[in-house]
């Protein structure tokens, strides 16, 4: 018998209460700078299932198991003069990774927005993530990035 493969797919409203809980873990785990919070995850799924033309949210589904998540950001690059695409959160349940899900969504991202610039960003102590950016033809920019206006610990 054939295995069922990994579909992505937009993310609706009834995806809210799985999202909220990868988000927990997500943020509070070393692969992301700030914990954020409840309030600022319900905001970011609601803008992601209401149509919002800055953000997008997809789910990683196999056999109707959810799998992990991704949200996107949308704005205009005029270092590179063309659309910029932001991976904001990439997240798989610890039991899916490493079987290619990562790679597949980035092969998605490039199909849905060809000729735009794709940019993400990744705590250093993220190794494995890296590997996988890497290996998708990811490469290190030696930004410094700041911010205002933002509550970082």
């Amino acid at each position: 018998m054939k295995q069922a493969i990994t579909t992505i797919r937009a993310m609706v409203a009834g995806d809210e209460a799985a999202v909220m809980k990868m988000m927990q873990v997500f943020y509070a785990s070393p692969a992301v700078l700030s914990n954020g919070s409840n309030e600022i995850f319900q905001n970011d799924i609601r803008n992601c299932i209401n149509d919002c033309p800055f953000l997008e949210g997809f789910i990683f589904e196999n056999q109707g198991i959810i799998q992990g998540y991704a949200m996107i950001a949308k704005s205009f690059s005029t270092e590179f003069g063309k659309l910029c695409i932001w991976i904001e959160d990439l997240y798989l349940k610890p039991e899916y990774r490493g079987q290619g899900i990562g790679s597949y969504f980035f092969d998605d991202i490039e199909k849905r927005f060809p000729n735009c610039v794709l940019r993400l960003e990744v705590e250093k102590e993220n190794e494995e993530a890296i590997k996988m950016y890497l290996k998708c033809g990811y490469k290190e920019l030696p930004y410094m990035e700041m911010i205002k206006n933002e509550s970082l610990p």
